[in-house]
């Protein structure tokens, strides 16, 4: 089984510790990739109009400085540095160590991380486009093809990602089925957005609290079903819909 995510807005800087090491990271063959990336965004980062390109708000100009000494600043697991409803929601710190092997998280920065990848702290999303290098999304999309096509084809992908981050890589459609959530209100459904994350991290903890890992949809489903606050799954080809109840 694979869990696919995406990374979080909001990341949890780490005080001390070594700086990122690009060689030491999943996926290997990225490694110049990500330092292009990253030189990138350290350079757009330093310019007046960073804040702008970058889509932050003023509120966020000290991320967006952070940025410019991207490659010297203290490195955590992914695990730790990514935070938020999803990851809140999902347990990401006491995820049990299978969960390393089970979860990949897309990056406009690192292309896709494991949990365990020490990652420094970073303000990027995906699609932003960073001068001379073009789109994040554009960027990414053949060489993770290359990377992940052969990781994913042989096992269950779950594929939790918001749509930006889905766009990166397409995951494999016959063996994948991607998490929906859909509010029921005095009879009417409507699709969640950004609660979703909530209900996405959800199903992650409990996927990865099985005894055996989840091989098929319907084990998804099963799994997903038993979480309080769903009131119903179905199951269609490639997509697992949650209904919740409106709040």
């Amino acid at each position: 089984m694979l869990i696919l995510l995406p990374p979080s807005e909001g990341k949890t800087a780490p005080v001390a510790g070594p700086a990122v090491d690009l060689a030491s990271l999943s996926h290997p063959e990225l490694a110049d990739a990500r330092r292009k990336v990253g030189d990138a965004l350290a350079k757009v980062s330093g310019q007046r109009n960073a804040l702008a390109v970058l889509g932050a708000g003023a509120s966020l100009a000290p991320e967006v400085a952070r940025n410019t000494t991207l490659w010297e600043r203290p490195a955590a697991p992914a695990r730790e540095v990514y935070a938020g409803v999803l990851y809140d929601a999902a347990n990401a710190p006491h995820w049990p160590a299978r969960a390393d092997a089970s979860v990949l998280i897309m990056s406009a920065l690192l292309g896709a991380v494991s949990p365990a990848d020490r990652i420094p702290p970073y303000r990027l999303s995906a699609g932003t486009t960073l001068g001379r290098l073009g789109s994040t999304t554009t960027f990414w999309r053949p060489r993770l093809s290359q990377a992940l096509n052969a990781q994913a084809a042989d096992q269950l992908v779950v594929d939790c990602r918001s749509s930006g981050y889905s766009a990166m890589w397409a995951a494999p459609r016959d063996n994948t089925v991607s998490v929906r959530v859909e509010r029921e209100h005095n009879g009417h459904r409507a699709v969640v957005s950004h609660l979703a994350k909530h209900w996405r991290g959800l199903v992650t903890a409990a996927l990865l609290a099985l005894p055996n890992q989840a091989a098929t949809a319907d084990d998804v489903a099963a799994t997903a079903s038993g979480i309080p606050g769903v009131l119903g799954v179905e199951l269609k080809p490639g997509i697992l819909t949650l209904v919740v109840a409106s709040a």
